[in-house]
C-alpha cells in the first residue's frame, strides 16, 4: 500500500521518513515517491494492506543500479494477540522504461534475480539498507530471522 496512505500516526510517519532517509543515505540523488501505485481499480486489486510501498526515482538511468527507479515494499505481519506489527520481509525492484530489470527479496535468501543487476557494491548498499529497515521497524523485539 502506498506509504502516504499508511502514514496515519506520528510513529509510522516518522518511520516512513526514516526509511526515505536511509535510502537517500546510500543513494543521495534519489527522489522519494510516497504514492508509487496508481489509484485505479486494477492496481488497487493487487495492493497489500500489510505493506508500506515507496518508490525512489533517480535523475536518469543509473549504470550502477541498472535502473531509473527502485520500488521498495516493506511487508508486515500484525499479531492480533499482542497487537504488534513486525516487518517480516522487504522486496526491492529496479525498473527502467523496459520494465523490471532486477529484484531483491529478503524473504528467502537475499539473492538478486533479473536480466540486469546492480554492481556488487550497490548490491551491498541495498542489503545494508534492508538490514537498517528491519532494525528500524523491529528494534526492541526478539528477532528470530
Amino acid at each position: 500500500m502506498n506509504a502516504a496512505e499508511q502514514a496515519i500516526g506520528l510513529e509510522v510517519t516518522t518511520r516512513i521518513a526514516a526509511v526515505v532517509n536511509l535510502f537517500k543515505a546510500q543513494f543521495p540523488d534519489a527522489r522519494a515517491d510516497l504514492k508509487p501505485w496508481a489509484n485505479d481499480p486494477d492496481t488497487q486489486e493487487w495492493m497489500d494492506p500489510d505493506s508500506i510501498d515507496i518508490g525512489f526515482h533517480l535523475p536518469g538511468w543509473s549504470r550502477s543500479l541498472q535502473s531509473r527507479s527502485v520500488l521498495v515494499q516493506i511487508r508486515f505481519y500484525s499479531d492480533p494477540m499482542t497487537q504488534t506489527r513486525r516487518a517480516i520481509g522487504l522486496e526491492a525492484a529496479g525498473f527502467t522504461h523496459l520494465g523490471e530489470q532486477w529484484r531483491l527479496s529478503t524473504i528467502e535468501n537475499w539473492r538478486f534475480v533479473g536480466n540486469t543487476q546492480p554492481t556488487d557494491e550497490v548490491k551491498e548498499k541495498l542489503k545494508l539498507f534492508c538490514r537498517q529497515v528491519f532494525e528500524l521497524f523491529n528494534s526492541g523485539e526478539d528477532e528470530t530471522s
